[in-house]
């Protein structure tokens, strides 16, 4: 799993502000927000200016006219109704906004992941993955929806509170400022400490995800091996760590969120009081002053309190996005093209592998100076031992990975050189476990392809007989398949993958033990089905079973990485050596096993 880079206050900032380029958009929707928050902050000021007036110019001197009195009183009512109805359209346009960034966002990551390289899928758990598009980017929609929300309006309103008071009593107001020092000051100790719990908590949710996406994948195996125990004390280990991470930010937030800022509001209370208290001994004090200021402290700390207690979520909707930016920001991608290459077409499918030489790790090398030749209508089989290589030369060759050295050719032009859809276009890749989508059959063959016809679809379902169980099927081509197929057998899967690769009239075949999941009787017709296929076509297969590619016109038998021999069927078994030992084996003769055991070679 990836690094995530340390929450200092230049990486938090840095993060803050990439996040409000999202905002750019809309900025429209933002200004007529403002907008409305302003004119609700104006209204929450002026409320107790005009208490303070009743209190002062007609409550004290006990002067009651009525005109002026009925139009204070619907001031305020308007004033109160009014903050209600713009306070409903605010919060729906921020709700609005915060919704389509994330929006937005969601589809960057997504878009991301599809693009990344198989190198970052191996080192990444899928279920970390996952958190980073569904937990940490509903973490930032909090952000834009309560905080931004509540960090705006706290700000106008305690800007409209600070101008009230100096219009009340300068000097007062003056005594009041202490305040803001010591606010701003718990704000910076809350988020030196809770990035760092904050940051904790998501890994640690990052891996619960990928302990459950794992555990869910391998149940059957968990059930059969009795693991059942185990993973639950991996999980629960997970979930304690987790557990001790919150406990650690609750601490944080009991004792710097409410606590301390009640202790300023009451230190703020006892310099007013003392104030007006002094000042009574010289002067009468104006009871409605003493009202306004009581009631904008009050006013004050509510919006600080509303801060304070959205800044936890503030740090949360940081450190999750520091993790998403992590994501988008991964080099890790899919091998590149030259844009040379952009109107290059595969006309006969002619592959050529030239020294190549390829590392995952980019330390040891699994596969070492491999050159071959397949011309179009050619097939070339792969043998060998698990770990030799075979499947490292198709992931090559259908650009999964970039090799570090040698030369990949197609009709005698770099394989970089291709545009990746013409290159994945005219390659067609069965695997020895084929991926089945949720939906119909029909859309596992077609893949949504609009060009490929009802009719062609059909037709290839025919050419390689999985016809013959679709149509036995309730709803034929349209029956639905769950998630990965778990419904069908094996070879059921195996055939509808067949019938997808038939169907997009492929130049080049490249089959990775296709054909190890079907019982004996479909595959002498896969077999027949497969020669029809292979004419005109360049075909790489990868093969256990030896009896499935001795008409291939050239084996390469592998061996730690390197090509140990090269010929027919027939030439292999005169050389008498791997492969050789190898058909031996398979056909029960026994003769020489312990030389092949001893080699490392099944």
């Amino acid at each position: 799993m990836e690094k995530v880079p340390a929450m200092t206050s230049a990486r938090q900032r840095e993060i803050f502000f990439r996040l409000m380029k999202y905002t750019k958009p809309h900025k429209k929707k933002i200004f007529t927000a403002f907008l409305l928050l302003l004119l609700t902050t104006i209204g929450d000021v002026f409320g107790p200016i005009i208490i303070k007036v009743f209190i002062d110019d007609y409550l004290t001197p006990r002067e009651f006219p009525y005109g002026p009195l009925v139009a204070l009183g619907s001031a305020y009512l308007l004033i109160q109704i009014g903050n209600v109805l713009i306070s409903y359209f605010q919060l729906l346009k921020f709700q609005e906004i915060a919704l389509t960034i994330i929006q937005q966002l969601r589809v960057d990551v997504f878009t991301k992941v599809q693009s990344l390289g198989m190198k970052y899928f191996d080192k990444t758990p899928a279920g970390s993955i996952v958190s980073r598009v569904t937990n940490d980017t509903e973490a930032i929609k909090d952000m834009f929806v309560s905080v931004m929300v509540s960090f705006i309006q706290g700000a106008f309103l305690l800007t409209g509170i600070f101008i009230a008071m100096f219009v009340l009593n300068p000097k007062l107001a003056l005594f009041c400022l202490f305040i803001l020092p010591l606010i701003l000051y718990i704000m910076v100790l809350y988020r030196k400490y809770s990035s760092i719990f904050y940051q904790d908590m998501r890994e640690r949710l990052s891996q619960l995800n990928a302990k459950l996406s794992e555990s869910l994948q391998g149940m059957s195996i968990i059930q059969v091996f009795r693991q059942e125990h185990r993973m639950r004390e991996e999980f629960g280990d997970i979930n304690e760590k987790h557990f001790l991470a919150g406990m650690k930010n609750i601490k944080v937030d009991g004792l710097l969120l409410r606590p301390a800022i009640d202790l300023v509001y009451v230190a703020a209370l006892i310099v007013v009081l003392s104030f007006f208290g002094i000042t009574s001994f010289n002067q009468p004090i104006e009871i409605g002053v003493l009202y306004a200021f009581v009631n904008y402290l009050d006013r004050f700390f509510e919006p600080v309190n509303q801060i304070m207690m959205r800044l936890s979520m503030f740090q949360q909707a940081i450190v999750a996005s520091s993790r998403v930016f992590t994501l988008l920001d991964e080099d890790e991608v899919s091998p590149s093209q030259t844009s040379e290459g952009v109107h290059k077409e595969i006309e006969k499918g002619q592959i050529t592998f030239k020294d190549v030489s390829f590392s995952y790790d980019g330390h040891k090398e699994v596969l070492k100076n491999i050159s071959f030749t397949a011309k179009p209508g050619e097939t070339v089989a792969l043998v060998g031992h698990t770990g030799s290589g075979k499947s490292s030369i198709i992931n090559l060759l259908m650009r999964f990975y970039e090799y570090s050295s040698g030369e990949i050719l197609i009709d005698g032009k770099s394989i970089r050189s291709y545009p990746m859809n013409e290159l994945r276009g005219k390659m067609g890749l069965v695997l020895q476990d084929p991926f089945l989508f949720y939906g119909t059959i029909k859309d596992n063959i077609k893949l949504h392809n609009k060009t490929i016809t009802e009719e062609e679809m059909m037709e290839a379902a025919r050419f390689v007989q999985a016809n013959v169980f679709i149509e036995e099927l309730e709803d034929g081509y349209s029956s639905k398949v769950v998630e990965r197929g778990a419904t069908l057998s094996s070879g059921q899967r195996q055939l509808i993958a067949f019938a997808r690769t038939i169907a997009t009239k492929p130049k080049i075949l490249v089959l990775d033990e296709a054909t190890a999941n079907i019982d004996t009787e479909t595959e002498e017709a896969i077999q027949t089905a497969l020669s029809k296929m292979r004419k005109g076509r360049t075909t790489i297969a990868i093969a256990h079973r030896l009896s499935t590619i001795q008409d291939a016109d050239t084996i390469l038998v592998l061996h730690q990485g390197e090509i140990a021999e090269r010929g027919t069927h027939q030439e292999l078994l005169l050389k008498k050596g791997i492969y050789h030992k190898m058909f031996l084996l398979q056909n029960g003769l026994v003769e020489g096993m312990e030389d092949v055991v001893s080699k490392g070679i099944s």
